[in-house]
């Protein structure tokens, strides 16, 4: 059957940002279809939770705090996985955003640690875990990148500079990887996770929803979705590719007035 395409049977996953939103949502999705998950981030509670669940789905799970942008941590990561399971097969770089900030009171620090955060981590990663993957069958990479890599938002020229590298590092090592590694990215549109809440009401929301075509802002689940169908035999002739997913905005939500300089 055709669904059978986008399951992951004995699939060895990596999730970073794990612990909560996307990440714990993409996590529980391919443990849903079969996977056994590595669940990766700072906050071991948060990991534990994630991991109960997809052990109550069937699935072995296995936590390893990280912090994505302490290499040695990245390195114990794969490590501790290829011990685990023998194999890894998938991997979502999931960790990242950055906090708005004006353009003239951003620091040349700050802005080196967005691009560390967002994309360094991700490249190190998959620079770690693409051999394991040579090793067997070949695998597949998902990116969680951002619309504000494309689109145009005062405040987000830390964090939208790093998402759209990210964007183009996916196409960039699509190319060399293929065939055996496929890699793709989510350009994902505002979603409600933790990390937006706090700049939700019920007046901001009305906003955001007023401005997508679709009228709502994303679900965990609609990015879930789109990981598994990435990260799944589903789209084997798909490499390179950033999915837009974003409720076919073409312009920013955010509801906010400009950061003054």
């Amino acid at each position: 059957m055709i669904l059978d395409r986008f399951r992951l049977t004995d699939k060895v996953a990596i999730v970073t940002g794990a612990g909560r939103g996307i990440g714990a949502g993409v996590a529980l999705a391919f443990a849903d279809v079969g996977a056994h998950v590595v669940c990766a981030a700072r906050t071991v509670e948060q990991l534990e939770e994630v991991a109960a669940s997809v052990r109550g789905l069937g699935r072995r799970a296995l936590v390893v705090p990280c912090d994505v942008t302490a290499r040695r941590d990245l390195e114990n990561l794969v490590a501790r996985a290829t011990a685990e399971f023998g194999r890894i097969d998938i991997l979502v770089n999931n960790a990242g955003g950055w906090p708005p900030q004006p353009a003239l009171r951003t620091s040349e620090k700050y802005f080196e640690d967005a691009l560390r955060f967002n994309v360094t981590s991700a490249f190190l990663l998959s620079r770690l875990a693409i051999p394991r993957m040579l090793e067997r069958d070949g695998g597949a990479i998902v990116n969680i990148s951002s619309a504000a890599g494309r689109l145009v938002q005062p405040g987000f020229v830390a964090y939208g500079t790093a998402k759209a590298a990210l964007s183009f590092m996916t196409r960039l090592l699509a190319s060399e990887m293929a065939p055996r590694v496929r890699v793709n990215a989510i350009a994902v549109g505002a979603t409600e996770t933790s990390a937006l809440a706090p700049f939700l009401s019920d007046d901001t929301r009305s906003q955001m929803e007023a401005r997508t075509p679709m009228r709502r802002n994303g679900t965990v689940e609609d990015i879930a979705l789109a990981a598994l169908y990435l990260a799944s035999p589903a789209s084997s002739w798909v490499t390179g590719k950033i999915l837009e997913v974003d409720g076919g905005t073409e312009a920013t939500t955010w509801p906010f007035e400009p950061p003054q300089v």
